[in-house]
């Protein structure tokens, strides 16, 4: 169990903005959170920002504060990344670049355009990262977890 460290409190003002209270009781208005690592440890490394971008906290682990503390952080997180995790590739306009894409996603069906090869990342041997024409980014967590056909797509781009 890791000891709850950092002393601080979180709370949102009547415009709904994250606001800080630190441990000296000073009140920092317009505050974000911030992941160091989003995709590979999405609950380590965070950092609470002020509006200038200065760093309040630094959170080795997401557990290091209270359970309200961690409920307002994933909420923020959950309103700033929008990455919808790609289930499945239902097809492909063509297997050259541009092509359009239509899948299925976390968040429902969806097509997309892909402009080039090096828009499809990969981040570990598992893990990719789909970026669209239009900077929307598609996750695959397990490129194991995929249908058969699904990869069979995804090879041919990689």
């Amino acid at each position: 169990m890791i000891n709850l460290t950092v002393s601080f409190a979180l709370s949102r003002n009547s415009f709904g903005h994250l606001c800080l209270t630190d441990q000296s009781g000073q009140l920092h208005e317009q505050v974000v959170p911030v992941r160091a690592f989003p995709i590979s440890s999405p609950h380590e490394s965070i950092a609470i920002v002020d509006r200038d971008g200065h760093e309040l906290i630094w959170l080795d682990q997401l557990e290091q504060t209270s359970p309200e503390n961690q409920v307002l952080i994933n909420a923020e997180f959950a309103i700033r990344e929008f990455m919808p995790v790609l289930t499945e590739i239902k097809s492909v306009s063509s297997f050259t670049t541009p092509s359009t894409w239509w899948v299925e996603t976390s968040r429902g069906s969806t097509e997309f355009t892909l402009r080039g090869e090096e828009n499809i990342r990969r981040i570990n041997p598992t893990t990719y990262l789909i970026a669209d024409a239009h900077g929307v980014q598609y996750l695959i967590e397990d490129i194991k977890a995929l249908d058969k056909h699904s990869r069979r797509l995804l090879d041919r781009f990689l």
